[in-house]
């Protein structure tokens, strides 16, 4: 695969893309914000699409044997974790599914707590159901952030949660948690019966000398109170095709979830989107192994750059996802100044951290999936934020 070459999304009805000008945007902007890639999808995704597009007739579809298996075959192999596939629920995306569990297993009014800077749709979906958010702060100290235990457990216990949305690996702080953070994480919420929502999208980006661990097989006894959502959709740039594997061990907490999805009329994948997560979960590993060593190369050299042209801008070094997030609190501005400058001055898009909550303020998410020629042009346009 050629990460290098460019390929024109505009008129493709992208977000990233079509909808600059739309939003306010100067026309030529750099739009890297959004966690879509640049790339291609794997040759061998696009063959069978294009095979199951030229069969041209797309009735109603439904998962088989062999999407269960494609699935399981990939977790088993990159993460030695085996998918009963009577547990297995197919849904348009992660963030849905979240919604769908938040209204199908908890009450309004009810605590849900999640760590932030996270990504932000994790609040929208519990406020826009009408329960509460609670906070449990990640503490940035030696260089990457930690999960205060303490304030986790006491937020816990006294706001009476029953739900915690964990975001593992980490968006946006690029955090990849280890197995012994999983384990108290586990242990707390075990103590407390609280039903942990874990949003895995990003497992397949975890860089040298970090691992991750499929939370469903840290302390397994606890599966019953756990459903871990998965999508081939950030591994293999899918993201429009809308599919996700959300596994839910009890039948209770299953049964419910279907229920609320039959209440908004929701059953099935797209055609298009079972075709493209068989082949992907069946022939897109070398594919998978060239786009983490582009990553690679891309973080160093951002990271490279910052050092020699931007030092005021911290990189705080990425564990996993492809999504960098950076401190530019040194530059002595304020997040309305980056912000206008970034707009005006650089021309480039980026997200401002304080859409995350509490602690992104000062800070920026870079989204470094796309052309090493985009990424220096980028990098070169950010040097006018001074």
């Amino acid at each position: 695969m050629n990460f290098n070459r460019k390929i024109n999304r505009q008129q493709t009805q992208s977000v990233k893309y079509d909808f600059i000008e739309t939003l306010n945007k100067p026309e030529d902007t750099i739009p890297m914000w959004v966690a879509d890639m640049d790339f291609s999808a794997p040759p061998q995704v696009i063959k069978a699409l294009v095979e199951r597009a030229e069969h041209g007739v797309f009735g109603y579809s439904e998962i088989d044997e062999r999407y269960c298996q494609a699935v399981n075959n990939w977790f088993q192999t990159h993460f030695n974790w085996q998918i009963d596939p009577d547990t297995l629920v197919t849904t348009p995306g992660i963030v849905y599914a979240i919604n769908t569990a938040i209204r199908a297993l908890t009450k309004k009014g009810d605590a849900i707590l999640i760590q932030e800077p996270v990504y932000n749709p994790f609040k929208c979906a519990i406020e826009n159901n009408k329960r509460q958010t609670i906070v449990n702060p990640l503490v940035f100290k030696e260089n990457r952030y930690h999960i205060d235990f303490d304030d986790f457990e006491n937020k816990i216990k006294s706001e009476n949660v029953v739900a915690f949305i964990l975001c593992t690996p980490h968006n946006p702080v690029g955090r990849v948690w280890q197995e012994e953070e999983l384990k108290r994480i586990k242990e707390i919420c075990q103590r407390y019966d609280v039903l942990i929502l874990s949003d895995e999208i990003h497992c397949d980006f975890v860089y040298p000398s970090n691992e991750h661990r499929m939370f469903e097989t840290v302390n397994p006894d606890y599966a019953h109170r756990t459903i871990t959502m998965t999508s081939p959709s950030k591994t293999f740039n899918l993201a429009g095709l809308q599919g996700s594997n959300i596994i839910i061990p009890d039948q209770a907490l299953r049964s419910a979830f279907k229920k609320e999805m039959e209440k908004q009329g929701s059953a099935h994948l797209n055609a298009m989107s079972i075709t493209a997560t068989i082949a992907a979960y069946e022939e897109g590993a070398p594919w998978l192994e060239d786009l983490l060593k582009y990553l690679q190369e891309n973080i160093a050299l951002t990271q490279r750059f910052l050092e020699k042209e931007l030092p005021e801008i911290q990189l705080i070094p990425p564990e996993g996802t492809y999504l960098l997030w950076l401190d530019f609190k040194g530059l002595g501005l304020s997040d309305q100044e980056i912000s206008e400058r970034l707009e005006k001055r650089c021309r480039i898009w980026l997200n401002a951290g304080s859409q995350y909550g509490v602690g992104g303020e000062g800070h920026w998410r870079l989204n470094v999936a796309t052309t090493r020629a985009n990424l220096k042009e980028a990098l070169r346009r950010l040097k006018k934020i001074r």
